[in-house]
């Protein structure tokens, strides 16, 4: 007999190949989908990570999110990165989260803490300024570092390109290097900042 003398036979078989054609294709596309978002995806750590040092990227930062997002914690984000990309990288704003009083376009600096508020939370004066006033010269915007004393608009870009050419403060007396910063204005500074 031949497949002419059987014809529902030879339909049965192909469709029976079709549909394995069909799921293979499908199977295929999806872990090539997964490959492809897990290689962009920022690397999420644990509280205490155990990174060996040829892991890390003198380019990686290392930053902190916190507050009202999908699952805080520590995160690695490549070199340029945004409070935005931090945020992402924490699987984004939770409801009733307060996105107005976080600047999401503010690079990150490595070793910081992005917190973002609830809706009605207070937050800090400004972004950089701790719960005891001091200002974070790593993470303070123009605003807060302009409320510190003799420190006006001009000042305050020249110490956030400082920050953004030179990398983190890693002490008060690094304001020295900044244009118009002297002794005595350092000394007038020292215990309104922190590194």
């Amino acid at each position: 007999m031949s497949a002419k003398d059987h014809p529902e036979r030879t339909r049965s078989r192909l469709g029976a190949g079709a549909v394995v054609v069909i799921v293979l294709v499908a199977l295929a596309v999806t872990v090539a989908v997964g490959m492809v978002r897990s290689a962009g995806a920022p690397e999420v750590l644990a509280a205490n990570p155990t990174l060996e040092t040829e892991e890390v990227s003198a380019a990686d930062l290392f930053v902190h999110v916190s507050g009202a997002v999908a699952d805080p914690g520590l995160y690695r984000l490549a070199a340029g990165a945004r409070v935005f990309d931090a945020v992402a990288a924490a699987g984004g704003l939770v409801e009733g989260a307060d996105a107005e009083a976080v600047n999401l376009a503010r690079p990150v600096t490595d070793g910081e803490q992005v917190r973002v508020p609830l809706v009605g939370e207070t937050p800090a004066a400004a972004e950089g300024t701790r719960a005891d006033g001091r200002v974070d010269l790593n993470t303070a915007d123009a605003a807060a570092l302009d409320e510190l004393p003799r420190i006006g608009p001009a000042i305050a870009e020249r110490i956030i390109a400082w920050r953004e050419a030179n990398g983190r403060f890693t002490s008060v007396d690094d304001l020295l290097a900044v244009p118009g910063i002297g002794e005595k204005m350092l000394a007038g500074l020292r215990d309104l900042v922190i590194v």
